[in-house]
């Protein structure tokens, strides 16, 4: 088992730690991005959205509607902008609508 570095850690700095020693900030990045798009977009646009995966700074959405999928590529930019808003990272650098 190993040493405490410090009694009085915060549980902040013990979960970086265990995330960092565990390599699990990928996951939990797409994770955040997943819930990022869905508190942002509204449940207009979530009730066409089928699937939304981060991988390589690229967020992956599936959408059920062809109009909507036009739509929102008018204005991706913005919705990156706003998703590494979100995020308080710049997670997001490009959005592939399918």
């Amino acid at each position: 088992m190993a040493k405490r570095k410090n009694d009085n850690l915060p549980l902040r700095e013990a979960l970086k730690d265990f995330i960092q020693a565990n390599k699990l900030q990928k996951g939990i990045d797409k994770v955040n991005a997943r819930e990022a798009w869905v508190q942002l977009m509204g449940n207009g646009v979530n009730n066409y959205t089928t699937a939304i995966e981060l991988r390589n700074g690229t967020l992956y959405v599936s959408l059920s509607s062809s109009v909507l999928r036009e739509e929102l590529s008018l204005g991706k930019s913005k919705i990156i902008e706003m998703l590494n808003e979100e995020l308080g990272n710049d997670l997001v650098k490009k959005i592939v609508l399918r």
